[in-house]
């Protein structure tokens, strides 16, 4: 941008910046509540026996019915559903425009580290999001939506909250795989130490294992590893993109 700009100038910059972020998320979002069938394909395609992750363990076959409580529930959450399919398909432009707009407030030198340190974050965020929908939230569906405390009880899940949780968890996880990141820029500014890192790790593992069993209280071994797994190699990789993280693994190694 033009250093003679005002700030209203920038402002109005900005302004039409959002509008075309906000003008692309929704022609996408029309085009995911267009394609419904395929859209809730994916989505509901966890509560079916020939999900990856149930061959993968060797569940036993298992129902769970949804249930639509409401009058305008599916006409709300179809909307919900295809609203967030566009921001995801359209993420991507979206970085992109608003990068746009911020870059040329940035030397060159922080322009080339920003774009190194927004793909990251952005990979990282999407494999968060594949991990949970083909591995955790599975998982935990399975079990929490089939655990009885009688046989009197029958579990049923509504849309809403089957929906709701999906996203809750997806976002939660997108998170979660930040954790390399966050450490690198932590580490960058001297906050983090990979040698702390590398001295906790055992109670990290306790942590880990922890976490994993609240997500999935099962007392399957095989799930129970498959879920802690993905998250202990984050902490691992953390431990190498910290300065010095290197030098402390081939130390701790040998």
């Amino acid at each position: 941008m033009d250093e003679q700009m005002t700030f209203w100038d920038h402002l109005d910059a900005l302004r039409a910046t959002l509008i075309h972020m906000l003008i692309a998320a929704c022609v996408l979002a029309v085009g995911a509540f267009c394609l419904k069938e395929q859209l809730f394909r994916l989505v509901l395609w966890p509560l079916h026996d020939d999900f990856p992750v149930y061959r993968l363990v060797g569940a036993e076959p298992f129902q769970l019915q949804l249930i639509n409580t409401e009058l305008t529930e599916q006409f709300i959450i179809h909307m919900k559903v295809a609203l967030m399919a566009g921001a995801l398909v359209a993420s991507p432009y979206l970085l992109y425009t608003l990068f746009h707009f911020v870059s040329p407030a940035l030397y060159e030198n922080e322009r080339r580290l920003s774009i190194r340190l927004v793909g990251a974050a952005y990979l990282v965020f999407l494999v968060g999001l594949v991990v949970n929908y083909l591995l955790i939230f599975p998982l935990t569906v399975r079990f929490l939506g089939t655990y009885r405390v009688s046989e009197e009880v029958v579990p049923m899940l509504t849309l809403s909250n089957y929906v709701d949780t999906l996203l809750l968890m997806s976002l939660a996880f997108g998170l979660v795989f930040e954790l390399p990141v966050v450490s690198w820029l932590l580490g960058r500014f001297g906050l983090l130490k990979a040698e702390w890192m590398s001295r906790y790790r055992r109670h990290a593992v306790v942590v880990i294992l922890i976490v994993a069993a609240i997500i999935t209280p099962t007392t399957d071994v095989l799930t129970l590893s498959i879920v802690a797994l993905p998250i202990w190699l984050l902490y691992e990789v953390s431990i190498w993109l910290v300065p010095g993280g290197q030098r402390t693994l081939k130390t701790s190694h040998t």
